[in-house]
């Protein structure tokens, strides 16, 4: 399976997951609320502080110095050079072609077929209904 069809699978389940969750009003509104209670937790706030501060340690200074080095190294040397004519011929190559026309394809068909056709229905019917705003 292609990278690009696995990520278009990955982006119809996520649609359908999140279009049968909101079936659920009441479960998404305790989700929210606890996902609020974690994001105010004092839990949370210590694990920002430890990030910021990680952030701004001498040491990821350090490891992102020598991560640019290293890239300026691959870039300018053989190994990067082998790299970028490796990435180009892939890009060009029969078989991304491929994939490329499928997703596209894959594209198409959510966007005029059946499927896209009753996925902007239920998304319609979901964002009128959100609110308060029911249909009369």
């Amino acid at each position: 399976m292609s990278e690009i069809e696995r990520q278009v699978r990955g982006w119809w389940a996520r649609l359908m997951t999140w279009l049968r969750g909101a079936q659920d009003g009441d479960r998404a509104r305790q989700a929210k609320a606890a996902l609020h209670d974690v994001r105010a937790s004092d839990a949370s706030q210590r694990a920002e502080a430890a990030l910021r501060d990680l952030k701004n340690s001498e040491a990821v200074g350090k490891a992102r110095d020598a991560t640019r080095d290293a890239v300026r190294d691959l870039r300018d040397r053989e190994a990067g050079r082998k790299a970028k004519e490796a990435i180009r011929d892939l890009r060009h190559s029969e078989a991304v072609g491929k994939a490329r026309d499928a997703a596209r394809d894959v594209m198409r068909d959510l966007r005029e077929g059946e499927t896209g056709r009753k996925a902007k229905e239920a998304m319609r019917d979901l964002r009128d209904g959100a609110g308060g705003r029911g249909k009369s």
